[in-house]
This record gives structure tokens, C-alpha cells and sequence, in this order.
């Protein structure tokens, strides 16, 4: 994947151009990787996120998008689907993390 998406926030997370998903999971966390995701690794992580769930993004498309939908769907909530998208993303783009986290939270 290029340098491109840097700056692009949680449209970088969601778009996908013309790198196919398995070559980016690959190339940015290949299977050695993995191996430092230790229970302790985890478990931190997992102690921090409970913590603090809270998830900052800078995407101004993404931010006028939702304000458009929020302006036009009553009771639409711009924060339940922006958390539904990212976690969507999160979880395709990082199948073997995602799967390690569920199995600590629930």
C-alpha cells in the first residue's frame, strides 16, 4: 500500500483502491507479526479500550457525509454509525486481531 492514505483518516480505513484487502493485511501485519500479540499485549489493550472507547478520527468527507445523513434521517446517529463502519472496516481489514480481541472481551 502507498503512502497515499496517510491524512485520510477513517476514509483510509474504509476505501479500498486498487490493493486487494489480503495484500495490505499481509504486507502491514504479516504472520510473524502476530506473534507479539501476546495475551499480555492484548489484554492491555483490551483493559485500555474499556477504559476509554473513544476513537478520534480527521475525515472531513466522512464528517459531512454523516451530517448530511444526520440532517435528513430523524434520529439518525452520526456516533452508532460511524462505530458500525469502523468496526466493519477494522474487522476486515485485520481478521486475525479482531478474532484475538473477541475471545478476551466476551
Amino acid at each position: 500500500m502507498s503512502g497515499k492514505k496517510l491524512g485520510k483518516g477513517l476514509d483510509a480505513l474504509i476505501s479500498v483502491e486498487s490493493d486487494s484487502l489480503d495484500e495490505v493485511v499481509s504486507d502491514q501485519f504479516a504472520d510473524d507479526n502476530l506473534s507479539v500479540l501476546t495475551s499480555d499485549v492484548i489484554m492491555k489493550a483490551v483493559e485500555e479500550g474499556k477504559k476509554n472507547p473513544r476513537v478520534v478520527v480527521w475525515s472531513p468527507r466522512s464528517s459531512i457525509v454523516l451530517r448530511v445523513l444526520k440532517k435528513s434521517i430523524p434520529e439518525f446517529s452520526i456516533s452508532k454509525e460511524a462505530s458500525l463502519l469502523l468496526e466493519e472496516a477494522i474487522k476486515r481489514k485485520y481478521p486475525e486481531i479482531w478474532e484475538k480481541v473477541e475471545k478476551y472481551i466476551d
